[in-house]
């Protein structure tokens, strides 16, 4: 917001700064750096340059159920149009704002995996979408959009597959000796003797992410987020008749 601080003149060591009377009567005299080879002067970090019309501005910053009261040096704005971010720093604001959610890993059997009997592997549908995040400023606006692709998942058994896609839900009803159509793994020893009797399994999702706005576009680099979860698995032999 505009400040009424002038700037001192030469020689002077202090000021004291008076914000809007509808801040309240508060006074604060800014910190004076002097150098070693003449404490006589002081120094300040921003000085109005000559010629040049302008004013002072000092922050103000606050939100819903807090106010921000911590100190700021005023600083030296000029007049006339200030700089506009070009797409790309735009386009890199967006990009630092995604967030990518790490969908929920489901497999069937639903609680235990049985040797020799295929392990359908899947993703939460609802979070497997495109995510995005807009930059803007008066008249440009820009998105970034991070797409899922494929999702590595490491299976704790020393065996790593690749899908590409977040893979399909078991069918109700489903031939228990069905494989998955697109992602899957078959376990061929138990988790016996593991830590906690359980493989680790972790699924990390690659999504790609492009950017578009002002008429322009790109795309920057890639992004990854991991799932973990825990699968006991357990000889068939002995769980024949487990539903899945």
């Amino acid at each position: 917001m505009p400040s009424d601080y002038q700037p001192p003149s030469q020689g002077t060591t202090t000021v004291a700064y008076h914000p809007p009377k509808s801040g309240g009567a508060i006074t604060v005299t800014p910190a004076v750096y002097r150098p070693s080879t003449s404490p006589a002067q002081a120094r300040f970090a921003q000085q109005q340059p000559p010629g040049q019309s302008g004013a002072w501005y000092v922050y103000q910053c606050s939100g819903q159920g807090f106010a921000d009261a911590l100190y700021r040096p005023p600083i030296w704005i000029p007049n006339g149009p200030q700089p506009t971010p070009s797409p790309e720093q735009l386009a890199q604001q967006a990009y630092n704002q995604l967030r990518l959610p790490s969908p929920q890993i489901h497999a069937s059997p639903a609680e235990t995996q049985l040797v020799n009997l295929p392990t359908w592997l899947w993703m939460d549908r609802s979070q497997w979408r495109p995510q995005t995040a807009t930059a803007s400023v008066p008249g440009v606006s820009v998105t970034a959009t991070a797409t899922p692709q494929s999702v590595t998942w490491s299976m704790g058994d020393g065996s790593t597959i690749t899908c590409q896609g977040a893979g399909s839900p078991f069918p109700a009803g489903g031939d228990p000796k069905a494989a998955s159509p697109d992602c899957g793994h078959t376990y061929r020893q138990t988790s016996q003797g593991q830590p906690n009797n359980t493989y680790p399994v972790a699924a990390t999702v690659h999504w790609t992410v492009a950017w578009s706005g002002a008429g322009q576009d790109g795309t920057f680099p890639d992004l990854t987020t991991t799932s973990n979860a825990t699968f006991a698995v357990a000889e068939s032999q002995a769980l024949n008749n487990a539903p899945r």
